[in-house]
This record gives C-alpha cells, sequence and structure tokens, in this order.
C-alpha cells in the first residue's frame, strides 16, 4: 500500500479510481442513471468481491474519468473539488445523484463530508461495508443515502487493514465481532433514506442467513431489504431459485420489506 500524502493540504483528498455515468444496478435505486466515484482502498476481502482492484491504495493512483466512450487519466489523490469537475464532465445532460462506492468510501470520512459541501443540493448516496460504525456516524449527516451491506463472515477471508494513520477503527473478523458491528450500523441507520443489501451466494445455506435477517427485524425493522444473488465470480456460484424462495420466505415471515434485484448492471453489460 502507498502512504497517505503527508502535507497538511491535502488532508481531505482520497484515492480516486475513477470517475463516470452509468446505471445503478444495486440496492434500492436499481435503474436510476447516477454518477459513480469510486474510491480506493479496502481492507475487507469477500470471497465475491467484483472489484478487487480497488483494494489497494496505491502510491500515485491515476483516475481513470470516463465520458461515454471516451476517458482520460489523472492524478488520483483528488480533492472534492476536482472530483466534483470530473462528475460534471462526466454528465452528458442534467446533474445526477452521486454515488460514492469503493473500495470502502468510509476509509476516507473527511473527504465524504467534504464532498458533501461541493454537491450542493444534488443527493449523495453512500455504498458501503458498514465494518466501521464509528466512520458511518460521522458522515451520515453528509450523505442522503446509505446502501449497506450485509456479509455473512463465512464469505470473508482476515481483513487487511489500510494501515492509514489515525483512523484507529479497526476491522471486525468472526462472526461475533461481525454481530456486533452489524448490530451498531444497524441501530445507526434505522429511520434514515437507507437499505441494506444481502448478499447471497449459491453454495451457503439458507439456514446460515438467518441471524442476520432476524438482526433487521430487531434493529431496523423499516429498513428496506434487497437479496443480491451473487453474479458468479472466483468460482462463487449463484444462488438457485430455491434458496432465494427459502429466503424470501424467512424475510417475509419476519414482516421485512423485501426485493430480490441481481447486479442490473452486470446483466446489461454496464460499468
Amino acid at each position: 500500500m502507498g502512504a497517505l500524502p503527508a502535507s497538511s493540504a491535502l488532508r481531505v483528498r482520497a484515492p480516486v479510481l475513477e470517475v463516470f455515468a452509468s446505471i445503478q444496478g444495486e440496492g434500492r435505486f436499481v435503474g436510476e442513471p447516477q454518477a459513480f466515484v469510486r474510491l480506493a482502498g479496502c481492507p475487507l476481502r469477500c470471497r465475491w468481491c467484483d472489484t478487487p482492484g480497488s483494494w489497494a491504495v496505491p502510491a500515485a493512483p491515476r483516475a481513470r474519468v470516463r465520458a461515454g466512450a471516451a476517458a482520460r487519466r489523472a492524478a488520483g489523490w483528488a480533492t472534492p473539488e476536482d472530483v466534483r469537475a470530473w462528475i460534471e464532465a462526466v454528465e452528458a445532460g442534467p446533474a445526477r445523484t452521486v454515488s460514492l462506492t469503493g473500495g470502502e468510501p468510509l476509509a476516507w470520512p473527511a473527504f465524504v463530508r467534504a464532498l458533501r459541501a461541493e454537491l450542493g443540493p444534488r443527493r449523495l448516496h453512500l455504498e458501503t461495508a458498514g465494518a466501521h460504525p464509528r466512520a458511518l456516524a460521522g458522515v451520515l449527516a453528509a450523505v442522503d443515502h446509505v446502501s449497506l451491506d450485509l456479509k455473512l463472515p463465512a464469505d470473508l477471508a482476515p481483513p487487511e487493514p489500510l494501515g492509514l494513520a489515525g483512523d484507529g477503527e479497526g476491522e471486525p473478523h468472526g462472526a461475533a465481532a461481525w454481530a456486533a458491528v452489524r448490530a451498531e450500523v444497524l441501530t445507526l441507520v434505522r429511520g434514515r433514506d437507507a437499505c441494506a443489501k444481502l448478499i447471497v451466494a449459491g453454495d451457503r445455506a439458507a439456514a446460515e442467513f438467518l441471524p442476520l435477517l432476524e438482526d433487521v427485524a430487531r434493529l431496523a425493522p423499516e429498513l428496506p431489504l434487497v437479496l443480491q444473488p451473487v453474479t458468479p465470480v472466483n468460482g462463487v456460484p449463484a444462488p438457485s431459485a430455491a434458496l432465494l424462495e427459502e429466503l424470501v420466505n424467512a424475510a417475509l415471515a419476519r414482516g421485512l420489506e423485501l426485493r430480490v434485484v441481481p447486479q442490473i448492471h452486470r446483466q446489461l453489460g454496464l460499468p
């Protein structure tokens, strides 16, 4: 991993991998045209991750700013002002909602807050794994929507901390640690504009997901829940119709608001 720039003038910069306009393929706003900002850096190691190139923080990242078929490269340690200009450059028409994704944007909470100030009235959506409740609490006032992943601990290899100076929160590992963190983040998003995505791989049993459904029903029962079948990757298979049906019935039995949505952008061949 590369070192964070040392100058105090760079403290609200973040490593940007790409900025582009596309269609939201996941979560509550699936199908909505949005502008996407992908940051580098994620300490988690999900076995079905489809963006492993976002895990590391390069010493000198290069942001790809893609407008349609045209793309250009720029220095990736970017300010919120840089990112606002790039967003405007990739939009062919009216201003869109901005989806901040990664990597893990909660590795850069000061940047999230500073970007909010740059975007004016447009909506800012946060895509997060929900592994850092303290960072999440610090950015909730700056975002308009939180799309929160719910992950089976069994789907995660041991985390590889980014080692960012001053973050200090650490990452959960193991079922007990994830249960505690999950309780914190579900409590934080309760009553807010948010949704939860439960990623479903085909080689898991429905019973493994029941503690996660129970936590949502107990801690944030009004939170919309999206069952997201895995797009096959790294040898991880998509779930069967029978597994999905079993999970749908379990969620409905607990009174949850539920949708089943695959990764639409993958189905359409979009970024």
